[in-house]
C-alpha cells in the first residue's frame, strides 16, 4: 500500500488493515520456518507497511488532540 491510500482510510478502517496485516506476517512468518515461502520479499513488504499504517494511525489519533 501506498501512504497516499493509507492516508484517505478512516482510523478504524486503519486499525482493521493494521490487524489483517499483522496476521498475514505471522502466517508469512510460520510458513518460512517450515520452508514453504514463496516470496520471501513479502516478509519485508509487510514489515513496511505495517510500520507505514502505525505512523500514520498514530498521527490522525495526535492531530484532534493538538486542534483542540
Amino acid at each position: 500500500m501506498t501512504p497516499k491510500e493509507i492516508r484517505e482510510l478512516s482510523p478504524t478502517e486503519l486499525e482493521t488493515k493494521l490487524r489483517e496485516t499483522r496476521e498475514q506476517l505471522l502466517q508469512l512468518r510460520l510458513r518460512k520456518q517450515t520452508g514453504q515461502v514463496e516470496k520471501p520479499h513479502l516478509l519485508r513488504e509487510y514489515r513496511k507497511d505495517i510500520a507505514r499504517l502505525e505512523t500514520i494511525l498514530h498521527a490522525k489519533k495526535k492531530a484532534p488532540a493538538k486542534a483542540a
